[in-house]
């Protein structure tokens, strides 16, 4: 039974009850990002909570942009997300963007002033920031709260025409420095920056607050359910403020839901971007990265994610969710669907010895046992192999059932190996093993003669293909890398970096990878699953990502 497009939940429930009350003719929502940076693996759940309960009402789901910022703001970040947003599966019914929405905004907040609900203010920001108060204290009125309407007037439209340089004046909401909510306590709606806008130019030397811009946008557009994460609740009185002062037709109303905070991962767009300029990483897209690019060229299908954020469901609840229940999803959509071959990453030579020198015999191996609607392959077989070297041992432990001197193993797909003799260099390191193979024991004959314990994976050495294979462990150490105190610096969450994130290796792959292409995904045997990497690979030089290792002890819990 195909899964509903979202599980119960509170928000559904609100929509029910406002279509049954005839509150609401059609459901709208939106999904608003700011273009300053990618999208991380969070905004995978916000996409999905906003397009798939559009879609399962019978609605629609806008793509806006809240570029209000322009000095973070960039055409390369409003180019990924739509990027993103496609290739998670989701099309979007109309593109807004906040700035198309400037000049209506500045109406309402001149709107604002004539009704005595907005003022300037000559404090700076950190005056202001002084004055606010606290949780326990109310704020201070500022000096410049009693103007006239004529003159907020007046070096309102001053600011505008560019008399003011950047943070000399600002506009503030008069609502009530003693409100027991501090986002009510005379918020700044527009400020000063004479700074170039990605969408208006230079249009603008002034530019709507976030708190103020966001419920505007969303009135403007017709939004019935504007759907966000938790943080923004205590912004839903001034959200709700905004809308009815500035006197909007439609009224839309703020819903909030628990974002999605995922173990040894940030997904701060601030933290996300000091990793990049700093260059802990390798571009907002390097597969250690939680943004959806990042995942993407690792390896993450978007069937895999939209799974993962399916499970983690909607909720008010706050949690940090095991990085293993993603890694579940990937392993479960590739398992079917990506062929298994095999790949050396710390090749040690092997040379079978009884073996006819320069013959080579095709073998018949299946794609994936699980699905043999992949077929079979041939693979090359001859005198020369490569094997993993932790797959040799000259003196093994107990219960090793491997290849060591006198012990014989089975070759996946072909035969029986036995190893007779041990090569060294100089300095005493294993650079080289010698061994005979059975003929009467070809994978696939029927041979029952005797058993071997182990089963170990190799690539024939003379039409291997050289590759590199990079490695991935988290990025970071902390559990939950979101709650480290920054102190003020934003910096301390980087002494959790882990040093080990990427460990590159190079090896060998099967001739029949030679031509793999971009973001082709496999299964190496015991090693787990890759993923041609866009970036690096070339032809006839593939670079392998590995999404997901093989196995894990983690179990989605019985429904």
């Amino acid at each position: 039974m195909e899964k509903p497009i979202t599980p119960p939940n509170f928000i559904k429930s609100v929509i029910e009850e406002d279509l049954r009350t005839g509150k609401v003719k059609e459901v709208v929502t939106r999904f608003p990002p700011e273009p300053n940076g990618y999208l991380h693996i969070g905004h995978a759940k916000a996409i999905w909570i906003n397009f798939s309960l559009g879609d399962e009402f019978g609605g629609r789901t806008n793509l806006r942009f809240d570029d209000t910022n322009p000095a973070k703001e960039d055409t390369e970040y409003v180019n990924s997300i739509q990027e993103d947003v496609k290739w998670l599966g989701y099309e979007w019914e109309e593109k807004h963007f906040a700035s198309n929405y400037f000049d209506e905004m500045y109406k309402r907040a001149v709107l604002l002033i004539q009704k005595g609900k907005a003022y300037v203010d000559d404090q700076s920001a950190d005056q202001i920031r002084e004055t606010r108060g606290t949780l326990t204290e109310p704020g201070q009125n500022s000096p410049y709260r009693e103007r006239s309407v004529e003159e907020n007037f007046k070096l309102f439209e001053e600011m505008r025409a560019g008399k003011y340089q950047n943070g000399e004046k600002v506009l503030r909401a008069k609502i009530d420095m003693a409100s027991g909510n501090i986002n009510l306590r005379d918020p700044v709606i527009y400020r000063i920056s004479h700074t170039e806008h990605h969408n208006t130019g230079g249009k603008w030397c002034i530019y709507p607050m976030y708190s103020y811009a966001h419920p505007l946008e969303d009135a403007i557009e017709g939004v019935t359910h504007s759907l966000c994460s938790l943080e923004f609740e205590d912004q839903r009185p001034l959200y709700d403020w905004v809308v009815a002062e500035c006197e909007m037709e439609k009224v839309p109303h703020q819903y909030e839901f628990g974002r999605l905070n995922l173990a040894q991962t940030v997904t701060s767009k601030r933290k996300l971007k000091l990793l990049v300029d700093e260059k802990h990483v390798d571009g907002w897209d390097d597969p250690r990265m939680p943004t959806i690019s990042g995942l993407r060229r690792r390896g993450y299908t978007p069937e895999a994610i939209r799974s993962f954020v399916y499970e983690t469901g909607i909720s008010k609840a706050y949690g940090v969710i095991d990085l293993q229940v993603l890694e579940h999803f990937a392993r479960e959509d590739l398992k079917l669907q990506a062929p298994r071959t095999m790949a050396v990453i710390d090749p040690l030579k092997v040379v079978i010895t009884n073996y006819p020198e320069g013959q080579v015999e095709m073998l018949e191996a299946e794609n994936n046992t699980e699905n043999p609607e992949l077929g079979t392959r041939q693979i090359p077989f001859s005198r020369e192999i490569y094997i993993e070297r932790e797959d040799f041992m000259e003196n093994p432990p107990s219960k090793y059932f491997r290849l060591f001197p006198g012990n014989e193993v089975r070759l996946k797909h072909a035969y029986f190996i036995k190893c007779n003799d041990v090569i060294k260099d100089a300095d005493g390191h294993v650079t080289e093993i010698h061994c005979t193979y059975d003929i009467e024991t070809k994978s696939g004959s029927g041979f029952t003669g005797r058993k071997v314990k182990g089963t170990i994976h190799w690539v024939e050495a003379t039409q291997a293909v050289s590759a590199e294979f990079r490695l991935y462990e988290p990025l970071i150490n902390a559990e939950d890398p979101e709650a480290v105190e920054e102190d003020g610096t934003e910096k301390t969450f980087l002494d959790q970096l882990n040093p080990n994130s990427l460990e590159i290796a190079h090896g060998f792959v099967e001739p029949n990878m030679k031509e793999a292409q971009s973001q082709d995904k496999f299964q190496f045997f015991r090693h787990g699953y890759f993923s041609v990497d866009p970036k690096l690979s070339k032809p006839g030089e593939p670079v392998f990502n590995r999404v997901v290792s093989l196995k894990s002890s983690f179990q989605l819990p019985k429904q």
